[in-house]
């Protein structure tokens, strides 16, 4: 009985690199927020490597701004510059996705100090 627990477990571990592969963000992303009662849509380009996070996202502008975050698990955060007239913020995500490869979760607006909710779906 040990054996074969310890067996399946040896194929649960050979085939782990497998599903996270397949859970891997990269990719296009339609980003809906909402944001101290206005709502917008966005699209992020994303890129993971391990657990680092790299790509663009497009501003309020249609400005192409550099992405960093983050991945750990389930959850996820990202960052990027942009500006709202002249005024340099920066917009922060932190988010879980879930089993259906969504993620949502919290966005933050530096350094207005504003909070809101945002959910991110692969584009097609």
């Amino acid at each position: 009985m040990k054996a074969l627990f310890f067996s399946a477990l040896l194929t649960f571990w050979a085939f782990a690199p497998v599903a996270a592969e397949k859970s891997s963000l990269t990719g296009k992303w339609k980003i809906h927020q909402s944001v101290a009662g206005n709502d917008s849509e966005g699209e992020c380009e994303l890129t993971q490597a391990g657990h680092d996070i790299s790509g663009n996202c497009k501003t309020a502008e249609g400005k192409d701004a550099k992405t960093t975050g983050k991945v750990e698990g389930t959850k996820v955060a990202w960052s990027f510059a942009s500006e709202y007239n002249g005024t340099p913020l920066t917009i922060k995500y932190t988010g879980t996705v879930d089993t259906e490869g969504k993620i949502a979760g919290n966005v933050h607006v530096d350094p207005f100090g504003v909070d809101g909710d945002f959910t991110a779906i692969r584009a097609k």
